[in-house]
């Protein structure tokens, strides 16, 4: 008799924590597109109340939404107990201009990015203080630092001295203490390497009217030396000027090489984020573009398998379509900007660049006259095929900057 109640007992705890994980990877805040699908991966027994209307449930989930605006969701456990809410926000569908134009970003971060460690005359200041490469310094002394300069400048008037340092670790706030080691050249350090801006090539996606807003590659940018997210305070984007086009191979992919020295500045980026960087467009007369361009922005539901082109620029001035085939959709898919699986098969493409190359992410992605998505990835052992982001995923994020 014992053992059958410990066995309900170990059933009925196993029961309970199914459903607390449930509710617990369920998101908070929701985007959604006009006429997307809503889709909360619920168990039994979890059903949705939309608390504004104040009605239940059942058709909710899984239902298209067409009602643009905010919605408050209540998750209720077998309809009558109350368990988390969801805010969903509703975004109307939009037109943007695909552009596929090569340019250049300059970013600039939110303190200093701390890169790697060196011993300083045989001595390691920053051991046991709790900093690691990927961590961002904020403050020293209680004195902001904006750049590299200022790190310095703090540091050597410390004179040895012990300083409180404030930094960012996997995105909490900490303090710790170090105290700098003196060099030959009465100089002080701390035996970090640090950065404050970093720079690129890439592809500019679109620009929507509405907003006076643009995104571009699709992706984020990674630090080169701890690969993690640059966490930006502000950067540029500017004009390119592409000086040679690397043809890529299985096994090594090429790329765009580009000079953004004498670039002029088109834009203010704003935000940095794994499905691309976005921010406002304060010079597209420099871009030539026309609004003629302007296209119906795609739901995922609406893209299928087969044709469709890509628009990018591999000569200055000259941005031109080639024909790319979607292999597959990962529709379910928004924890990444791997959405799509395409293949270059435009013959004039490969012998350009042998498929898809680095400097060609954020290349738009165009079928059946509407703006789908944008290229992020190749595949290392087949430089034809690489991944593509949802223009949804995008859209999505560009609202979240505003």
């Amino acid at each position: 008799m014992k053992l059958y109640k410990k066995i309900l007992i170990c059933v009925f705890l196993l029961i309970l924590y199914v459903y607390v994980c449930n509710i617990c990877f369920l998101p908070n805040n929701i985007i959604l597109m006009q006429g997307e699908t809503l889709q909360l991966d619920t168990i039994l027994g979890l059903n949705i109340k939309d608390t504004d209307a104040m009605q239940a449930s059942s058709n909710l989930n899984n239902s298209i939404v067409q009602q643009t605006g905010k919605m408050n969701l209540s998750l209720n456990l077998f309809e009558f107990l109350p368990v988390k809410e969801v805010t969903v926000d509703v975004i109307p569908q939009t037109t943007v201009i695909p552009l596929g134009k090569a340019i250049g970003m300059k970013l600039y971060t939110n303190g200093v990015l701390v890169v790697g460690m060196s011993e300083i005359e045989g001595q390691k200041p920053y051991e046991d203080s709790g900093i690691e490469a990927g961590d961002t310094i904020l403050e020293i002394n209680n004195e902001k630092i904006n750049n590299t300069d200022e790190l310095v400048d703090c540091v050597n008037r410390s004179q040895g001295k012990e300083i409180e340092v404030t930094y960012v670790h996997e995105e909490e706030e900490k303090t710790t203490y170090l105290e700098p080691a003196k060099t030959a050249e009465n100089e002080y350090k701390l035996g970090l390497w640090v950065r404050d801006a970093a720079a690129g090539v890439g592809t500019l996606t679109f620009y929507e009217p509405s907003t006076e807003s643009f995104a571009c590659l699709g992706h984020g940018i990674n630090d080169v030396d701890t690969y993690e997210l640059i966490d930006i305070a502000s950067g540029e984007l500017v004009t390119t000027n592409i000086l040679d086009i690397v043809k890529g191979t299985d096994g090594a992919p090429g790329e765009i090489r580009g000079s953004i020295e004498r670039g002029v500045t088109l834009g203010q980026i704003e935000k940095n984020t794994a499905f691309g960087v976005y921010g406002k467009m304060s010079n597209l007369g420099r871009l030539n573009v026309s609004n003629s361009a302007e296209v119906e922005v795609a739901n995922r539901s609406e893209i299928q398998t087969g044709k469709a082109e890509i628009l990018c620029e591999l000569e200055n001035g000259k941005t031109e379509r080639y024909e790319i085939e979607i292999q597959k959709l990962f529709l379910e898919n928004n924890q990444d900007n791997k959405s799509m699986l395409i293949k270059v098969t435009d013959e004039e493409l490969i012998e350009k660049t042998g498929g898809i190359i680095q400097g060609m992410s954020g290349a738009p992605i165009l079928q059946n006259g509407k703006f789908i998505g944008a290229v992020t990835h190749v595949l290392v052992n087949d430089s034809k095929v690489g991944y593509a982001v949802f223009a949804d995923m995008m859209i999505k994020q560009m609202r979240e900057v505003e």
